[in-house]
């Protein structure tokens, strides 16, 4: 069987994620330190930190929301451009982990002890993707309430920016912000056109 891009992506997610857990050189190697960034030039980390994960609850529910929505993107991705899937796709994971961290990566560069870890940031740009094309679909909040994708969309932004204020619990909501962010605007990004779409499929729901 041929793994999809969201499959490889997945299994090496796991297999640096394991590594890391019992490995804190390589952890701190991985992480995204802007200091490191910016002063002694290991821009690697920008990608390399969507891989290292802080435990195993984090990987797995990183990987439970990659795997259901990544495969839809490629689906997606497959249907418009058969061609250049893998590429596209690639271009929506890690072009929404790297929107994610940017702002932190300013805001941390003279900061040699800050840190970050985890996809949640590509995670999120898979979700705001597929809610951008299909915003009336449902998706279910907590795994139990059902609700239409759009309106999940605007209570999970409100949530983050509501939590990225609040503080004190050491998840990085701003970069759950940017990723979502991107991934909704990346549809319109590789076809113009899709914004039509968009606004057509929103104005007129299909409840049936």
């Amino acid at each position: 069987m041929t793994l999809t891009t969201t499959g490889i992506i997945a299994v090496t997610t796991v297999g640096v994620s394991l590594l890391c857990f019992n490995n804190r050189e390589l952890f701190g190697r991985l992480a995204l330190n802007p200091y490191a960034m910016t002063k002694r030039h290991q821009w690697d980390r920008l990608i390399t930190h969507g891989f290292v994960h802080a435990d195993y609850i984090h990987l797995f529910v990183n990987l439970f929301v990659m795997w259901s929505f990544g495969r839809y993107m490629e689906s997606f991705l497959g249907m418009i451009r058969p061609d250049l899937t893998a590429v596209l796709f690639s271009a929506l994971y890690f072009g929404g982990m790297i929107a994610a961290c940017i702002p932190d990566v300013i805001k941390y560069r003279n900061n040699p002890y800050y840190n970050s870890i985890g996809a949640s940031g590509a995670v999120s740009a898979l979700v705001f993707a597929s809610i951008f094309l299909n915003p009336w679909d449902k998706i279910s909040l907590m795994g139990v309430i059902p609700m239409p994708s759009i309106v999940f969309g605007a209570c999970y932004l409100w949530y983050e920016s509501y939590m990225g204020r609040r503080g004190g619990d050491n998840i990085n909501h701003g970069a759950h912000i940017c990723g979502a962010i991107y991934g909704f605007l990346f549809p319109i990004m590789i076809e113009r056109r899709m914004l039509s779409v968009f606004i057509d499929r929103l104005l007129h729901p299909d409840f049936f």
